[in-house]
């Protein structure tokens, strides 16, 4: 068990099926069930604690958030972590076009933090053409992505990307012939399972709008600073300074501290009130 587990990548095709000369991948498939689990999950805590809020309003924000989330994600990448970002600058249509000297390779490179700010305009531009809140809505919305995003992180171990760092631990994995960090299970589990569980208890104990998501934005950011330092950074990127420094470390410091503020804020807003 043991041998096959450290093995894996050699005994898994990431590639699902084929459809005609388009090959499938396990990550495709694990993006598009994360999609549909966030949404599930969302639905059925407004059906479950009764949240005023019609399914068609809430329909059409998914729709909203998912555009932002999709353009934020590959924009996201294009700016912080490719290295042809000015290629992409001055040729946009690019950077979406899933041919590769006219093969289909699929669009690979997404940032989460891109698609965070891409969730959060396309929110802020939904409530207020609907006029509705904008806590109030990303409260219910975190339960859904940190639910869905363990099935992000798996995809990410499917498609043997975003590798972990070199170690000796029993449970490592071979990547290319060196044993690693297994990171992306570690990521499913801090980033997603336990801040799902977390949200899940405290959700009914909220004393402001706004709180679950502010919450989620601090944990988030706490568990990616510590699993960034079992994760490989990103090769062409490496670390930004010393020998701890990722750009992902970076990133998360900065919605950390501003989700701290936020919190704060809304602290006092509710005293106020």
């Amino acid at each position: 068990m043991k041998d096959f587990w450290q093995n894996i990548y050699s005994n898994f095709d990431p590639v699902a099926f084929h459809l005609g000369s388009i090959s499938v991948h396990w990550y495709g498939i694990m993006y598009a069930t994360a999609l549909l689990s966030a949404i599930i999950v969302a639905k059925n805590i407004i059906k479950y604690d009764k949240i005023s809020i019609s399914n068609e309003l809430f329909d059409s924000y998914i729709w909203w958030v998912e555009i932002g989330v999709i353009l934020g994600a590959r924009i996201g990448y294009v700016l912080f972590y490719d290295t042809h970002t000015m290629y992409y600058l001055t040729h946009p249509w690019q950077i979406f076009n899933p041919f590769i000297n006219g093969v289909y390779a699929g669009i690979s490179g997404m940032s989460y933090h891109g698609a965070l700010i891409g969730f959060i305009i396309a929110s802020i531009l939904f409530c207020r053409k609907k006029k509705v809140s904008f806590w109030f809505l990303n409260d219910i919305a975190v339960l859904g992505i940190s639910a869905a995003y363990v099935f992000g992180r798996i995809g990410n171990f499917f498609n043997q990307e975003l590798i972990g760092r070199v170690t000796d631990v029993p449970w490592a994995i071979y990547v290319n012939n060196t044993l690693r960090h297994p990171s992306q299970i570690y990521e499913a589990f801090l980033e997603g399972i336990l801040i799902f569980i977390i949200l899940f208890i405290i959700r009914n104990q909220k004393t402001f709008e706004g709180q679950l998501a502010l919450t989620y934005g601090i944990l988030y950011s706490c568990m990616r600073i510590f699993s960034e330092f079992f994760r490989q950074p990103d090769i062409q990127l490496g670390f930004l300074y010393s020998n701890w420094l990722t750009m992902g470390i970076l990133q998360s410091t900065f919605v950390l501290l501003i989700c701290m503020v936020f919190y704060k804020i809304r602290m006092k807003q509710q005293k106020i009130i």
